[in-house]
């Protein structure tokens, strides 16, 4: 599975995160990092409280289908960032998945309470976005799965996290079937949009274009950074979506 390993900041928020009462403070204190995922998992079914069963292999395609395009925003909420993604959706009239990391949820109740009103879903991503986390063992990776589960739905005022995406694509079996029992579906992606290096809204909006044929799942970002080029960037990728005739949708689970 390839992956970005750590840039140096999501460490600082570990030894923290583990605690789990931590608040974070302030705007977004990692830099988010992420790649495909590779080759899918095998698939394994378990029963999830309250839901039917969710399937514990890593998705990828759209509930709308071969047409069916998934944006996904990971990392936030961020209080400066957030609110103009979730503008910017709304005049485009198209409903994304926000991949959530804990301490940020915990400090921005608002903001994950509005990303719901929307009309938008939920994403686990755990608590302290460690990229190196399935080098870790199974109580570890419990902690920051199940921890980061109750601290967004605390923040949304009892919504639950759909999806589980390992920051970086740092899945492992034993996450991904913990994920699944709990009614989480494994969320990969198959556009990496590399928004987080601040590439320009140019290379991101060609990049979609050109990978958009690899699958429907585009990954964007929110959080862990300034994030303005990622805003001028889905201004213009999403009406072109529109054009190519896509329909915007969200990760089958």
């Amino acid at each position: 599975m390839a992956k970005h390993k750590g840039r140096g900041w999501h460490g600082r928020l570990l030894s923290a995160a583990l605690g789990v009462t931590v608040v974070a403070a302030g705007s977004s204190v990692w830099t988010a990092q992420a790649e495909p995922t590779g080759g899918r998992q095998p698939e394994a079914r378990v029963s999830a409280p309250d839901s039917r069963p969710v399937a514990a292999d890593i998705a990828h395609a759209s509930d709308r289908g071969k047409r069916g395009v998934n944006i996904t925003i990971d990392d936030g909420p961020d209080p400066a960032w957030t609110p103009q993604v979730l503008q910017l959706l709304k005049d485009s009239g198209v409903k994304a998945t926000f991949c959530m990391v804990g301490t940020q949820a915990q400090a921005y109740p608002d903001l994950v309470k509005e990303v719901v009103a929307d009309g938008h879903r939920l994403c686990n991503h755990t608590v302290s976005h460690d990229t190196a986390m399935d080098t870790k063992s199974e109580a570890y990776q419990s902690q920051q799965i199940l921890d980061a589960e109750r601290m967004i739905t605390k923040a949304s005022g009892g919504v639950r996290s759909q999806y589980y995406r390992a920051p970086g694509g740092a899945f492992t079996p034993y996450s991904r079937q913990l994920a699944a029992s709990r009614g989480m579906r494994p969320l990969g992606w198959n556009v990496d949009t590399k928004d987080f290096e601040r590439p320009g809204a140019d290379a991101m909006v060609a990049t979609v274009k050109r990978e958009i044929s690899n699958g429907p799942t585009i990954l964007f970002h929110d959080a862990g950074g300034e994030r303005s080029q990622t805003l001028a960037a889905l201004r213009e990728i999403l009406p072109w979506l529109k054009e190519q005739g896509y329909s915007f949708g969200f990760p089958v689970r």
